[in-house]
């Protein structure tokens, strides 16, 4: 357990901006994080390679070429001043497993999959390692710029990698399910006080910029029955979405940014630029509470005389994990001693994207103070211990599953 976290944390060393975690898609760091684990890699057995848009591929074979491929995956991006947790615990855990395996003879190969980009930060897009794996990449985010004027397409051949290539990234046909392992980020199991959890969906996103519109004026001279005041109609919707989110059970609703101009003290608001974030996993519930949001934003602004408009930039469905993956690993973590009942991840994931392909299922660990994406991020050893002994179980459990066929129909019915 011990080398899992000082993997993690050697990792986290290996940075684009010294004294902190960020490691960008591509970035210089990450070609010495490639070094790293495709060392990590070979060390553990496997055939490696780097794919065309900069994903590290490991493959432990199965018994034939033509054994069927569990994917065992998450990223080894981060966001600026990351913690060292997030996305790599799930490779090094993935290594580990597989070192642990040894010689153990399975009927399905096992191909870990440490994606370059996930988080979305350079080139404002997340997901786009996974994207190309299930073949959904396009020439429209090949041609994306970053902060500098440098394509996708330029930062992968200046990687030393062919973008063209870049369809050959796709997962192989005989690839049946998709494991991530990922900590939770979020207090949920902590103040449960459990080390892990199944998941059984990942919930769908909205997320939204809303303008409201009114007139700047002297503070001191217009009365208030005569103004339009934008920041005002704002602050009275901010609070509605916040009583939104705490009366719909599993919902979540955010106002994460609120810009007022002209931003003065002594000058009423003309304008303010305000975002919503809303996740459920019943896209339903999601859905009507995106409409009551809207609807409150517009009574606010109509009771000030403030035009509203809004645009929507994300409208994620909720994905549901394989329902036979997550019997299996509640089977798991129940047989070794663990209360594996499922969680809903408040969070995006690459099993968001993998799902679209193959079945999938996620466990998580327990974030200790339920940080993430901060560099105080952290996690227990014994919840380590615990993530891969059950794991190790679903792996039994899945080689079961494998042998009587039941795999091959869970992937028939998802597709």
């Amino acid at each position: 357990m011990e080398r899992v976290i000082a993997r993690c944390r050697e990792l986290a060393s290996i940075t684009d901006v010294a004294g902190e975690t960020t490691r960008t898609y591509l970035s210089p760091a990450t070609r010495d994080a490639h070094a790293l684990v495709l060392g990590w890699m070979r060390e553990a057995g496997l055939s490696t390679q780097v794919d065309a848009v900069g994903n590290l591929r490991g493959l432990r074979a199965g018994l034939s070429p033509q054994a069927p491929r569990l994917l065992i995956g998450s990223h080894i991006d981060t966001v600026v001043n990351a913690g060292a947790f997030d996305g790599i615990l799930g490779v090094v855990l993935a290594l580990e497993l597989i070192e642990d395996l040894a010689d153990t003879p399975l009927p399905y190969a096992i191909e870990l999959l440490a994606f370059s980009e996930e988080e979305g930060v350079r080139f404002r897009k997340p997901f786009l390692g996974s994207l190309a794996v299930v073949g959904e990449l396009t020439p429209e985010d090949l041609a994306l710029p970053d902060a500098h004027g440098t394509t996708m397409e330029q930062a992968i051949a200046h990687f030393g990698l062919d973008p063209a290539e870049y369809a050959a990234a796709r997962l192989a046909p005989e690839s049946f399910a998709y494991l991530e392992i990922h900590i939770e980020q979020g207090p949920v199991l902590e103040s449960e006080d459990r080390p892990i959890a199944a998941v059984h969906a990942i919930v769908g996103q909205t997320r939204m910029s809303l303008r409201f519109t009114g007139q700047a004026n002297h503070a001191g001279t217009t009365p208030m029955h005569l103004r339009h005041d934008a920041l005002a109609a704002a602050a009275e919707w901010i609070v509605a979405v916040e009583k939104l989110g705490q009366a719909t059970p599993g919902l979540v609703a955010t106002v994460g940014s609120a810009e007022p101009k002209p931003g003065l003290g002594n000058v009423i608001a003309s304008e303010v630029l305000a975002t919503l974030d809303i996740r459920h996993a019943d896209d339903d519930i999601r859905h009507a509470a995106v409409a009551k949001a809207v609807a409150a934003a517009q009574s606010a602004a109509d009771a000030r005389g403030v035009t509203l408009s809004t645009s929507t930039s994300i409208d994620q469905t909720a994905v549901p994990m394989a329902p036979h993956l997550l019997a299996l690993m509640e089977a798991a973590a129940k047989a070794s001693g663990y209360d594996g009942t499922p969680l809903t991840s408040g969070a995006g994931h690459d099993a968001v994207i993998l799902a679209r392909r193959v079945p999938a299922i996620m466990l998580f660990l327990r974030s200790p103070g339920g940080l993430s994406h901060h560099p105080g991020e952290a996690v227990l050893i014994d919840d380590v211990e615990a993530a891969l002994t059950t794991a190790m179980e679903f792996l039994r459990r899945l080689r079961d599953d494998v042998l009587s066929g039941s795999a091959q129909a869970g992937r028939e019915a998802h597709a």
